[in-house]
């Protein structure tokens, strides 16, 4: 049976294939999302471009409402449903149907109230509301050929 432990150990993995300056941006913005978020789960998907860590209310993907969508140069949060969200000081950036993000330079703009109100807004519209405890971690995928995850090493 695998454990919470076991998924943590895993998702740090993930993480720790980074630069040590993205890993950091990575787990900050981990953690200030779950305190902020207790009962989110976060879906945790290895994909061949990147690493992704969605958080919705329960383990269906098309419920979540961000992601941290991590790249070996940027680190970018994504909301899921932002189009058409408030954004007055013009953070969000992307031309998608759905998705728009913010790109998390350093961890702290995560304490900007003009993303602490994007954040809002983003759950104020969400499919399902997220419980307010009990959140967990699930690796929903983990692709087996996956491009660097540092700038210059070879595939």
């Amino acid at each position: 049976m695998t454990t919470s432990a076991d998924i943590a150990a895993q998702v740090e993995v993930f993480i720790a294939r980074f630069t040590p300056e993205i890993a950091e941006r990575v787990r900050a913005a981990r953690a200030v999302l779950r305190e902020r978020l207790p009962g989110a789960t976060e879906l945790v998907y290895d994909n061949y471009n990147g690493l992704a860590i969605g958080y919705g209310p329960g383990d269906k993907t098309s419920e979540a409402v961000f992601s941290l969508a991590i790249y070996p140069r940027n680190v970018l949060l994504y909301f899921l449903p932002g189009v058409g969200l408030p954004d007055p000081e013009g953070l969000l950036q992307g031309e998608g149907k759905v998705g728009r993000y913010v790109c998390l330079k350093h961890a702290a703009l995560l304490d900007d109230p003009a993303v602490i109100a994007l954040i809002h807004a983003a759950l104020d519209r969400a499919k399902r509301p997220l419980p307010p405890e009990g959140g967990r971690t699930i690796v929903k995928s983990i692709s087996a050929r996956q491009r660097p995850r540092r700038p210059g090493e070879a595939a």
